[in-house]
């Protein structure tokens, strides 16, 4: 395994984190049924942390708390060994109030969820999703009463925009507040857009990212093709998120079975250790609906890439800049930059 801080802090996690969503048994949302029960989540629990995973992600709102539940049991021998990190944000119950972003609700979402989790502090705290109703001075400082209290060792934001998540990490700041240290984005080979703008935001203020989706919905490990683009009890053929460009994936897929033929290995397994390659990444959450293709994912970290290998995948699936981005560097005046390169190099 390979091992990173999250981001500007002293907490060391995996660099392949073990996502928990497919716990449970019942609807995870409209289109998509989990049927994963506590003997096999147990099972992959322990490969997991045998594989030298420490980061294990979950959220309130999966199969209606049964993740959290569930991975709480399965941890609950060697809950040292782990670094937990839950969710907050989505619709957790009937009453108006069980959802967003209010003081209210994250307090008592937090304190359920350490009930679920059967633990006495969650060690990564993210709110969600987006809540357009609470202001962003209310969400923060619940999160800091949350670190204050001791039931919450680190917090940090899902899906984002970078100027709302830089607007709240000013409110943060100014008030002494605990501060936001990582986000966890989706980001794959078939949805980089990450780059334009949080990576820059990211990297500048010191927070890790934690992937999601790495393999685009499943589309990237090769079982959705032309000719059979919607497989028997394929997840992206009803739960469409991430929304993808089909042709491109087609395309992509294509490569990746190309190299993994040079490695021995899947193209799952590829578009994974391109990902391992990016600096700004701390971890990846891989999940799993079988342990066979929880082993394959785990494979990933001994994969090394050729330069060669990785400039066709970054060629073929680079994004174009947006606007204003591909003006920023018409700031470089040409003879300033030849005169500060040239001190540079005396």
């Amino acid at each position: 395994m390979q091992y990173t801080t999250l981001g500007h802090t002293g907490l060391v996690v995996s660099r392949l984190a073990f996502g928990a969503m497919t716990f449970g048994e019942g609807q995870l949302v409209p289109g998509v049924t989990n049927n994963i029960d506590q003997s096999i989540a147990d099972q992959m629990v322990d490969r997991a942390l045998d594989a030298g995973i420490n980061l294990f992600d979950t959220a309130d709102a999966y199969t209606n708390g049964q993740s959290e539940i569930i991975l709480g049991k399965a941890l609950s021998d060697r809950r040292n060994q782990a670094i937990i990190a839950t969710k907050v944000g989505f619709r957790t119950g009937n009453a108006i109030t069980d959802t967003g972003l209010s003081y209210r609700h994250i307090l008592a979402s937090a304190e359920a969820s350490l009930k679920r989790l059967d633990t006495d502090y969650i060690d990564f705290y993210q709110i969600h999703i987006p809540d357009p109703l609470t202001p962003p001075e209310e969400t923060v400082r619940a999160l800091d009463d949350l670190v204050q209290r001791g039931l919450v060792r680190y917090v940090g934001f899902c899906n984002l925009p970078a100027w709302k998540a830089a607007r709240w990490l000013g409110i943060q700041e100014r008030q002494g507040y605990a501060r936001f240290v990582g986000a966890q984005m989706y980001y794959s080979l078939l949805g980089r857009d990450l780059e334009h703008e949080i990576v820059p935001f990211v990297e500048e203020t010191g927070m890790g990212v934690l992937v999601w989706s790495p393999l685009a919905g499943g589309f990237l490990s090769g079982k959705y093709t032309r000719e059979n683009p919607t497989p028997a009890g394929a997840r992206l053929n009803e739960f469409k998120i991430p929304p993808i460009n089909v042709e491109q994936g087609y395309e992509v897929v294509d490569m990746l079975k190309q190299i993994a033929q040079n490695h021995s290995a899947t193209p799952a397994q590829v578009a994974i250790a391109w990902m391992l390659t990016k600096p700004f990444v701390s971890s990846i959450i891989i999940g799993a609906n079988k342990i066979q293709h929880l082993d394959d994912n785990l494979g990933a970290v001994k994969l090394k890439l050729s330069a060669f290998e990785l400039d066709q995948l970054e060629i073929l699936t680079k994004p174009q800049p947006l606007y204003p981005g591909w003006m920023q560097t018409m700031g470089w005046d040409a003879k300033v930059k030849a005169g500060l390169d040239s001190e540079s190099g005396s």
